[in-house]
């Protein structure tokens, strides 16, 4: 059922050890969060993942004929380069034009087209970056802190998006997050890092435990009542419905 696994890995960079002993696995439909402070090896364990970075120690195992659609945290665009998002789309590989059109609609961007790249707002950014990704027809959709540096109502529609375009492609996220109150409503599983993964689990459990909450301190009780006010609406309302789902 994995789509993807990591054994026993470690990425040493000179004498510096950036991971070390990291175990998971992202299974089919599945949302997975990251969460860590900066400098705890995030980044380089989603590289290591797609295969951008090679790692020192352990191995990554992939399901045969994977597709993976990567959202990088950053990407400088030179501001002189010509670059519109139609034809940044292009860059996908993929040519059927109709498809480009579907998705630059699917993702809001479809009066961009004609646009440079470096004119467009960071929303409008990271929605020209998630159109590319998705031309692909991931099976596994991987997102480094893709709102970083957006304002809130551009970071919860940015969710509202992923959360719909999962659905529509079955596909699983593996995302990078600083938003804990979008990993406790979203994720199915999150992993908290720190060079090594410290504790990972269902939100409720990771949110409880000692090493979560010894990074997150306060974050992690805001973050965990609101995950849990929304979980107990969502289920009086399906009561009330008359579905209770037991």
């Amino acid at each position: 059922m994995s789509l993807i696994q990591a054994q026993g890995l470690g990425v040493r960079i000179g004498a510096r050890q950036i991971l070390r002993d990291v175990n998971l696995s992202v299974r089919k439909r599945e949302i997975v969060t990251v969460v860590g402070p900066n400098g705890s090896g995030k980044t380089t364990l989603l590289r290591v993942l797609i295969g951008a970075q090679t790692s020192s120690e352990g191995a990554v195992v992939r399901e045969a004929g994977l597709k993976i659609g990567y959202v990088p945290q950053r990407l400088a665009i030179d501001q002189a380069m010509p670059l519109t998002v139609a034809r940044w789309l292009a860059l996908s590989g993929t040519k059927d034009r109709n498809r480009h059109l579907r998705i630059a609609g699917q993702v809001g961007i479809s009066g961009l087209l004609k646009q440079q790249m470096v004119s467009l707002s960071g929303g409008e950014f990271q929605r020209a970056l998630l159109a590319q990704a998705l031309l692909v027809q991931p099976d596994l959709l991987v997102l480094d802190e893709p709102t970083q540096g957006l304002d809130q109502p551009a970071v919860a529609s940015f969710y509202r998006l992923i959360e719909e375009v999962r659905k529509d492609l079955n596909c699983a996220v593996l995302m990078v997050s600083h938003d804990l109150h979008v990993v406790m409503r979203s994720s199915d599983h999150v992993i908290c890092l720190n060079g090594h993964v410290c504790c990972q689990g269902t939100p409720t459990l990771v949110s409880a435990a000692p090493e979560y909450q010894a990074l997150f301190g306060f974050d992690t009780e805001g973050a965990l009542a609101l995950y849990r006010h929304e979980h107990d609406h969502r289920h009086d309302h399906v009561k009330e419905s008359g579905h209770d789902a037991g």
